[in-house]
């Protein structure tokens, strides 16, 4: 049977040899049957996990002129703030505002690759308006670049790997970005009460893991099943939500799962949702083939079995996201696969930065939906005539 809730993890446990087996026992199950979990006693005081939340639901307080020195489209790093509904995923508008940041990096040189421009520069509020702000991400991203490392190394062992399996793939000064983000109820989107806002679009993940702290009480985050079901992921105090990426599947042969999941508005009269995504970056110059052919090794066999069973017993992988991380597209590197999918998502910063980068993309777009038409008049072509050749039945 699918999941039909999100497992809890004590990574306290992991620290004490007694109950470490059960603790990537557990892990195992997550990975591979959910691919989302939370985790909690993960290091973080409370004090600064209460300081980054408090700081972060003060940014969106400041004006909306401070906001705007700090645009996103002010720079091409892809970082700073992004106004309520800026943002495209699955081809549908994100109601949300959010500020984009990273651990720090300097700005890259005349000769860097053109995907290096997502190191740098970050966008900070003001200090005379937020004195704390930029201290207590800095930290936070710290903290939390140090969290991920070491969870991957956990993540390794659950499936019988070396512990320094994934070290390969990060540099030693490796960047990890953060997102700050509002999602407003439906009614201050205008829209009308009982209505499905979407905050994010269905969506996987794109690098190895990432965490999620919820910041507000509010219901939002959904788990799509092998089954097509979505799975809410409450807010759970004191707890980040672990979702494994694409980078992370790849790596492991399918192994660890990545799971498709969405954000809904929240509903008319509940107030503002918040959330501050953690994202663990990788080696950007890591070509597809060396995902696709490195990897991280063979996962064992009995591993790969567990996963095969899993999969069998639920029919398959189903979810509204199809896999796209295979060589053989335009990018070459996932630094290059970043890039475009920025583009992408933040067409004003592409319009300005990257135009012949969104232009091949819109165009791809269009050549897409010119074929996705005709496929579909040749189906229901072949629904109506019962003559009609078999190849027009294939070609769906």
């Amino acid at each position: 049977m699918s999941f039909t809730s999100i497992p809890i993890l004590d990574l306290a446990l992991a620290s004490d040899p007694e109950t470490k087996p059960q603790f990537l026992a557990d892990l195992r199950h997550a990975l591979m049957e959910v691919g989302f979990l939370y985790l909690k006693n993960v290091g973080i005081p409370d004090e600064l996990w209460d300081r980054v939340i408090s700081e972060g639901k003060a940014f969106f307080d400041i004006p909306k002129e401070e906001k705007l020195k700090i645009e996103m489209k002010n720079a091409p790093s892809f970082l700073g703030y992004s106004q309520l509904s800026a943002e495209i995923t699955a081809g549908e508008i994100d109601h949300r505002e959010q500020i984009d940041l990273s651990t720090t990096h300097p700005v890259p040189g005349p000769d860097a690759p053109r995907y290096a421009n997502l190191l740098a520069p970050n966008q900070w509020p003001s200090a005379a308006i937020l004195p704390r702000f930029r201290a207590t991400y800095e930290e936070y991203m710290q903290r939390m670049g140090q969290i991920s490392l070491s969870f991957t190394s956990l993540i390794a062992e659950a499936i019988e790997l070396p512990p320094d399996a994934f070290a390969r793939y990060f540099d030693a000064d490796q960047q990890h970005k953060l997102k700050i983000v509002k999602y407003p109820d439906v009614s201050a989107l205008g829209l009308a009460a009982g209505a499905e806002g979407q905050g994010v679009g269905p969506h996987k993940d794109s690098m190895l893991t990432s965490y999620l702290l919820q910041a507000s009480e509010h219901r939002g985050l959904q788990v799509q099943n092998m089954r097509g079901v979505w799975i809410d992921c409450p807010p759970v105090p004191r707890t980040l939500v672990v979702a494994i990426g694409q980078g992370l599947e790849a790596l492991t042969q399918g192994v660890c799962a990545s799971t498709t999941h969405r954000v809904l508005s929240p509903q008319a009269g509940a107030g503002a949702r918040f959330s501050i995504p953690f994202f663990q970056g990788v080696r950007p110059s890591t070509t597809f083939e060396e995902l696709e052919e490195v990897g991280v090794g063979v996962v064992p066999e009995g591993v790969r079995k567990l996963r095969e069973k899993v999969l069998r017993e639920n029919g398959g992988r189903l979810d509204d996201v199809e896999f796209t991380f295979r060589k053989g597209g335009v990018a070459t590197t996932l630094g290059e696969a970043t890039l475009r999918n920025r583009v992408k998502s933040h067409p004003d910063v592409g319009e300005r930065w990257y135009p012949d980068i969104l232009k091949d993309i819109r165009e791809t777009q269009a050549r897409e939906a010119v074929l996705k038409q005709e496929e579909s008049t040749a189906a229901t072509t072949a629904v109506a005539d019962v003559s009609a050749p078999a190849q027009v039945v294939e070609a769906h």
